[in-house]
C-alpha cells in the first residue's frame, strides 16, 4: 500500500490510483486469456502430431478432469475458436488457428529471450509458459530486439 507523501496533490493520487487499477485490470484480463490460449495451443499441438484433439487427451495433458475440459470447449466453441463433431475430436477454426499461432510466437519470443539471458533450456521453456501471457507487445518487442542483438554478437 502506498503511503501519501506530504504535499502530494489530489490529482497525483488520483493518477496513481488509476494506474494501479489499470495494472490489476490488465493482469485479470491476461489470466482470462491465458487459459483460452493454452487450450488452442494444445489443440494445435495435438493436431500437428497427427492426432485428433480429443477431450480425454486435453484433460490428460492439462491435468484436469474431463468435465472441466468440456466446459472450456463449450466456451471456445461459443467464441468461434473451435468446432466439434460428434464422435470426433476438436478442430480449430481459422480464428483458433490464428490465436494458436500468435500465442506460440509469443512463447517462442519469451523463451528465446530467457535463453539469451543464460537461462537453461528446460527452465526457459517452463518460465516462458507463464510469462508469455502477461507481457505487453512493447515488452515482447524489446525481448525480440535483445535476443537478436545477443545472437548477432555471437553470444547465442
Amino acid at each position: 500500500m502506498a503511503v501519501a507523501v506530504a504535499g502530494e496533490t489530489r490529482a497525483t493520487k488520483t493518477r496513481a490510483a488509476q494506474a494501479h487499477v489499470a495494472s490489476f485490470r490488465r493482469a485479470r484480463m491476461a489470466r482470462r486469456s491465458e487459459l483460452v490460449e493454452d487450450y488452442v495451443e494444445l489443440i494445435a499441438d495435438l493436431i500437428a502430431e497427427g492426432r485428433e484433439a480429443r477431450q480425454v487427451d486435453l484433460a490428460a495433458r492439462l491435468g484436469v478432469a474431463q468435465p472441466t475440459v468440456a466446459k472450456m470447449l463449450k466456451r471456445l466453441g461459443e467464441a468461434g475458436l473451435i468446432s466439434q463433431r460428434p464422435y470426433r475430436g476438436v478442430f480449430l477454426t481459422p480464428a483458433g488457428e490464428a490465436l494458436a499461432k500468435h500465442s506460440r510466437a509469443r512463447h517462442q519470443t519469451v523463451e528465446t529471450f530467457l535463453r539469451a539471458l543464460g537461462i537453461s533450456p528446460a527452465t526457459a521453456r517452463l518460465d516462458a509458459e507463464g510469462i508469455e501471457h502477461h507481457v505487453s507487445a512493447e515488452t515482447l518487442a524489446a525481448f525480440r530486439r535483445f535476443a537478436k542483438a545477443h545472437a548477432r554478437n555471437g553470444a547465442g
